[in-house]
């Protein structure tokens, strides 16, 4: 499997973010998209995601497979807004996604001890903290088989400890065959990751 982006370039607000971008990843790689505040790499990764429409170039995944066959399918998409509803639990929002994605290497239990977060998995999402909020958010992605993990700025409010949690889930999705490409102002504890810096595109 491989993700691949052809020349994209994209706009905003009717003004060009970026231009001639290209990157191709390989199962288990990761790459890290860097760069100031304003260079785009918000806007790639929405637009690898299939949310925002290029304004020239394209972004596809070869060797899906039928499980797989875009982008869209094969993709967890983590932005700054962590998707959940704020009056469901913990639970309640993590049974959500795994029932609307499926395919769950993961029961809602194991994932949230995986993010320490089994305790208070009764309480209302609203009630977390901002730290919890973005665990419970991590959690939703080993609820459902996903090879392709796209994240904007994914330790946003986590904690060092926190942070190590996430950079070991991280390196097993990789380790498992995964992708991530990562938008991040702060390393993720990925050696082996490849880095795109945005204002050099």
């Amino acid at each position: 499997m491989r993700l691949i982006a052809d020349d994209l370039s994209c706009e905003r607000g009717g003004q060009r973010v970026f231009s001639g971008v290209g990157f191709s990843l390989a199962e288990g790689a990761a790459m890290l998209v860097t760069g100031p505040n304003g260079a785009g790499k918000s806007t790639l990764l929405r637009a690898t995601a299939g949310l925002l429409q290029p304004a020239s170039g394209r972004v596809a995944l070869e060797g899906g497979g039928e499980a797989f066959p875009t982008v869209a399918a094969a993709a967890h998409y983590l932005g700054h807004h962590n998707a959940m509803k704020p009056t469901l639990s913990v639970f309640e929002n993590l049974s959500f996604w795994r029932d609307f994605c499926g395919d769950a290497p993961l029961d809602i239990d194991a994932a949230l001890d995986k993010v320490d977060l089994r305790a208070i998995a009764h309480l209302p999402f609203g009630y977390l903290s901002t730290g919890q909020k973005r665990r419970a958010a991590i959690a939703r992605l080993l609820v459902s088989r996903r090879p392709l993990w796209l994240l904007d700025e994914p330790t946003a409010g986590l904690d060092a400890e926190a942070e190590r949690q996430f950079s070991a889930l991280m390196v097993s999705h990789l380790v498992a065959g995964g992708m991530i490409v990562a938008a991040t102002h702060h390393p993720l504890g990925i050696d082996a990751a490849v880095e795109l810096r945005m204002d050099d595109a």
